[in-house]
């Protein structure tokens, strides 16, 4: 592997591991990717702009790695004080790209991904055209996936709902154009193949234990054991075709089990995907 993608497979790495620590999110950098690039596909954007909105929807919550457990896991309203904290992740992440080689492919999406149209957004309150374009795409992918996907305290809510929201909020939380490009996405079968999977292909289960979402990976075979990483539940994995099951053993698993990784097939075919067009 070439230096340049060695580095990039690594980033992507590491922000799954980040995003492991949160036992309702997975999948979710996988899908605000599909989703940003869905969106920068249909606003017409180069292949190589495609490919950094691409790469900036996985790696846009890198900065999560500075929230406490006690406030990414919190199942209950956040307080003033934790919601302060949650709204450092986009500086906590720029500072950690600073010095990275290849910093220059998605600090605009880690950085600016929260910033707002009407100015009232973080970390710097900037607003309008003023925003990158790629932060203003993943902005958009990154509240979709998180409408309408389940949380220790909700339910998601159906793809229709959230593109509702998505067209009351133009001009204010997301950027009129590019929210109308979103907008005529509605029903395709592209989005639905994204929303509510952790992989191509592979929709997320739940946990027979606790009901909590399990992002499953192409990897793992019929037989094979499945943690999960909210209630410690052992379930096996029954795959018959197109059709999946999860059957509860009754046992817990052991910390190695629940310790947060990365998944390097779906990462290697990402990289080998975006790298003509980015490094």
């Amino acid at each position: 592997m070439a230096e340049k993608e060695a580095l990039l497979h690594t980033l992507l790495g590491l922000s799954m591991i980040v995003e492991a620590r949160d036992p309702y999110t997975g999948g979710h950098l996988w899908r605000v990717s599909q989703f940003s690039k869905l969106l920068a596909q249909q606003a017409g954007l180069s292949r190589r702009d495609v490919a950094l909105c691409e790469i900036g929807g996985f790696l846009h919550d890198l900065g999560k790695v500075g929230v406490p457990d006690a406030i990414l896991n919190k199942p209950d309203r956040l307080t003033d004080g934790e919601y302060a904290v949650i709204k450092t992740h986009p500086t906590v992440g720029g500072r950690l790209l600073a010095h990275h080689p290849l910093a220059n492919l998605t600090m605009d999406a880690v950085v600016g991904h929260h910033e707002r149209p009407d100015g009232k957004g973080y970390p710097h309150g900037i607003a309008s055209e003023v925003i990158p374009e790629v932060a203003r795409i993943v902005s958009i992918a990154d509240a979709f996936d998180a409408m309408t996907s389940t949380r220790s305290y909700r339910v998601g809510m159906p793809v229709e709902k959230a593109f509702t929201i998505i067209g009351i909020e133009l001009g204010s939380q997301f950027d009129t154009q590019l929210g109308h490009h979103f907008l005529a996405l509605d029903h395709s079968t592209d989005i639905m193949h994204i929303a509510g999977h952790s992989e191509p292909g592979l929709p997320l289960q739940s946990c027979p234990s606790c009901s909590a979402p399990l992002a499953l990976r192409r990897t793992q075979h019929d037989g094979d054991y499945i943690y999960c990483r909210a209630c410690g539940g052992e379930s096996r994995l029954h795959k018959d075709g197109d059709s999946i099951k999860l059957e509860m053993t009754g046992a817990m698993c052991d910390a190695a089990a629940l310790a947060p990784d990365s998944d390097p097939d779906l990462i290697g075919s990402m990289v080998e995907e975006v790298a003509p067009y980015v490094l």
